[in-house]
């Protein structure tokens, strides 16, 4: 058996599929699933669409309560944005907890002195240097999903490039090449070839994001499109990836990089 793991807020809709990724990980085994307005109620009745997953056969939820947490290596809190941080310091008074907040809110709450944001940016996640022993408690937290919406997020932003002789495709080819340098090694970051833009069905139940990048030198502006599955590897697939980290796993443990979209 690999690290236990619990979840606290296990019922919505990022807990849900979170639960859908940690009964397919190789090295994670399932604990205490906490959901307060749930509690008592089997998982399949909050997720019915997990019916027939392993390891969740007769779950049921149980009340928010720090000590049933506690009985857990890893513990992943998809709480509203501060919640998390509430329960993490509740749970614990020893220095040896870590909390991470990943994706949703770019302003990760900060816990033993340390943030985390997004793993392929920061490929700092090693308890020993942030002051946690190993083995250690360890806690990931995202901010989930609160209501319905799309799944999918299709993200655009713009900076500002020096203006450069020559067409406007050659600033592109070299913003691209830029990009892959960056991140051809990364397995969940792929950037597209010339005319591919990015779509949101391309990424779903993946924890890939695809880049596009265009630049227009005359205006001294570069746009890069980004697509993601945002309950994926907006939500719960990139806690699973930090986690992998965290514990020493291979990156990739439990997730995939290609979309289910047809």
């Amino acid at each position: 058996m690999g690290a236990r793991v619990a979840v606290a807020g296990a019922s919505g809709y990022a807990g849900g599929e979170l639960l859908r990724l940690l009964t397919a990980h190789p090295d994670l085994e399932i604990g205490p699933l906490a959901a307060n307005s749930s509690a008592g109620l089997p998982v399949t009745a909050a997720h019915p669409q997990l019916t027939g997953y392993p390891g969740l056969a007769g779950a049921v939820f149980a009340g928010t309560d720090p000590d049933v947490l506690a009985d857990a290596d890893l513990l992943f809190t998809a709480l509203p944005h501060g919640e998390s941080a509430h329960l993490a310091t509740g749970r614990s008074a020893r220095p040896d907890l870590l909390a991470t907040e990943v994706m949703g809110s770019m302003s990760a709450y900060q816990v033993g002195g340390t943030h985390r944001h997004i793993p392929e940016i920061e490929q700092n996640i090693d308890p020993e240097r942030a002051g946690v022993p190993a083995p250690a408690p360890v806690t990931v937290s995202f901010t989930p999903t609160l209501a319905p919406m799309p799944r999918g997020i299709l993200a655009t932003c713009t900076a500002r490039i020096k203006a450069e002789s020559g067409a406007t495709g050659s600033g592109t080819d070299q913003l691209r090449a830029a990009l892959r340098a960056a991140y051809d090694a990364e397995p969940f970051v792929h950037v597209l070839p010339e005319g591919g833009w990015p779509v949101t069905g391309a990424t779903l139940g993946s924890n890939a994001a695809h880049l596009q990048v265009a630049a227009d030198p005359h205006a001294g502006r570069a746009v890069v499109v980004c697509a993601l599955d945002n309950l994926v590897k907006g939500a719960a697939g990139q806690a699973i990836q930090i986690a992998n980290l965290m514990l020493g796993l291979p990156e990739t443990a439990g997730l995939t990089a290609h979309g289910v979209s047809p």
